[in-house]
């Protein structure tokens, strides 16, 4: 029968914190209706067992959450049609170990003495049988709610590839995982994380392969996480995350199990977190903006040019409104004649010095783009594109804006598109660099990228250095950094995040 309304609308709950089961049924179906009152999505079913003498036993899930069938059949069936006699072949049994072992017969079934534990098992979909002169649940594992089917990862598309990206079950998301790596080296360690949510999260790695002390160090990290409520990763990234107030990120995440694995392998470490279809990848390291899964699946010729390809956009998308500025207020005398001429010529009549058209811009474009992401994609292209058209082409004739800073802009954003995984980093640093070139031209510009890179070099994740490998003199981890190299030049991991070493199975190869 399914559970009565409320009785009281300001009672407050008990709770079980510590509290074990006892041999009595009714003492124990009042604690846990007590903890789980005002709760209409829990059920409790009642059964006579044809025992001697006569028992009683509830069988108690969530609405919703269970697999019905695997309930009906499994569950409730066995229990409605118990026979008490147990064939002469089977050795003497308690009647635990019976219901156990011969009536529930169901994937996985454990004995569960703690009243909190078994709660928090019920309200995760699991199915409790409770039996009297029993003084445990059987927890039972009969999830089944419902899920969204696995598709192809919005934010990571690609031509070649897997088609397939996390979902928002972490069960689903880890089998996907396993399915890539069958291997016992393979470890998921699971975690609660949140007071009130307990959000179960999973710790990923390769044992052999992931070092000790970053495992530890990020063990450590999360037994400081102190949140009543975990619904996304980020949640957990702000409280990990080496230098929080920096602006380039220091824990990555991705959509893709392939992506994962190959992070795997190279010794990092994955944590999922229950309810989100990104996964956090650690450390996480400033080389990684810049590559991308397809370059694995592509030709490395192909797959080098498109690396070196992300950086000149990361260039272009911070630098141009920046040198552009400088140029034309500060050093004309490096633009030719006739281009200076004919930036003059489509200056004339716009009141706003270079600098401000240059920050106006930027912002409209950032509108734009934020106004394309938020709107349904039907309509957030056309708004992304036409207005792009008609706003640029407006502020041209009414010589708000210049022409040669409309192109500008445009090259700095179609730049951006190109290092998707870092749009808010490029975005601060074309204004910072911008600020700095509107007082003291290209001065300015080369302070500001000093300046910048004194930052990133003092960066580090999780104790490796946030430019490791890209500074490396070891021409083996300069393999797979501006360049992709082919997979049989790459014979070793990266040195300072993996134990072992060598990637290729062939040692007779020889190293290059």
């Amino acid at each position: 029968m399914r559970k009565s309304g409320p009785t009281s609308t300001t009672e407050k709950p008990t709770s079980a914190q510590g509290q074990k089961f006892n041999c009595s049924l009714g003492s124990n179906l009042k604690v846990i209706k007590k903890v789980l009152q005002n709760d209409g999505l829990v059920i409790y079913r009642k059964i006579r067992l044809a025992t001697t003498p006569l028992r009683h036993c509830y069988v108690i899930y969530v609405d919703g959450m269970v697999n019905g069938d695997l309930l009906n059949e499994n569950i409730l069936r066995h229990l409605l049609n118990y026979d008490v006699r147990v064939p002469a072949q089977v050795p003497k049994m308690s009647f635990s170990d019976v219901l156990m072992n011969r009536v529930l017969s169901t994937g996985s079934v454990q004995k569960d003495g703690s009243i909190d534990s078994a709660i928090q098992s019920l309200l995760y979909g699991n199915v409790l049988v409770l039996v009297d002169g029993i003084p445990y649940a059987f927890v039972i594992d009969a999830k089944g709610w419902e899920i969204r089917s696995i598709s192809d990862p919005e934010t990571e598309r690609v031509v070649r590839g897997p088609r397939e990206g996390f979902i928002e079950n972490i069960l689903t998301n880890l089998t996907m995982i396993r399915r890539k790596m069958i291997n016992p080296d393979l470890k998921m360690v699971f975690r609660e994380i949140g007071t009130r949510t307990r959000t179960k999260i999973c710790i990923v790695y390769v044992e052999g392969i992931a070092r000790p002390e970053i495992l530890e160090e990020v063990y450590r990290r999360l037994d400081k996480v102190q949140l009543d409520g975990v619904l996304e990763p980020e949640y957990i990234i702000e409280f990990i995350r080496d230098a929080p107030l920096s602006l380039f990120e220091t824990i990555g995440t991705t959509e893709r199990p392939d992506t994962a694995v190959g992070k795997l392998l190279e010794g990092r470490i994955v944590i999922m977190v229950d309810g989100s279809p990104f996964a956090i990848t650690l450390p996480y390291l400033f080389l990684e903006y810049f590559q991308a899964n397809k370059d694995y699946y592509d030709n490395f010729f192909y797959s080098s040019a498109n690396r070196l390809l992300r950086y000149i956009s990361f260039f272009l998308t911070t630098s141009t409104p920046a040198i552009y500025v400088s140029l034309v207020n500060f050093h004309q005398e490096m633009i030719p004649t006739r281009l200076l001429v004919s930036i003059a010529a489509a200056k004339e009549g716009v009141p706003f010095p270079a600098a401000i058209e240059a920050f106006i811009m930027l912002m409209a474009f950032q509108l734009l783009r934020e106004a394309g992401v938020r709107l349904p994609s039907p309509v957030g292209q056309a708004v992304s594109i036409v207005g792009a058209l008609i706003l640029g082409e407006a502020a041209v004739t009414a010589k708000i804006i210049s022409a040669p800073m409309v192109i500008v802009v445009a090259l700095t954003g179609i730049s951006g598109f190109i290092v998707p995984e870092m749009p808010g980093v490029s975005f601060f640093l074309s204004l910072f660099f911008l600020f700095a070139c509107s007082f003291i031209g290209f001065f300015g510009y080369i302070f500001a990228v000093i300046a910048v890179t004194i930052h990133i070099t003092s960066l580090r994740s999780f104790g490796m250095s946030y430019l490791s490998n890209l500074t490396s003199i070891h021409l083996q981890e300069l393999k797979d950094t501006a360049v992709r190299a082919p997979w049989w030049w790459m014979t070793y991991r990266p040195r300072l995040l993996s134990r072992d070493k060598r990637r290729l199975a062939d040692p007779g190869r020889t190293e290059l």
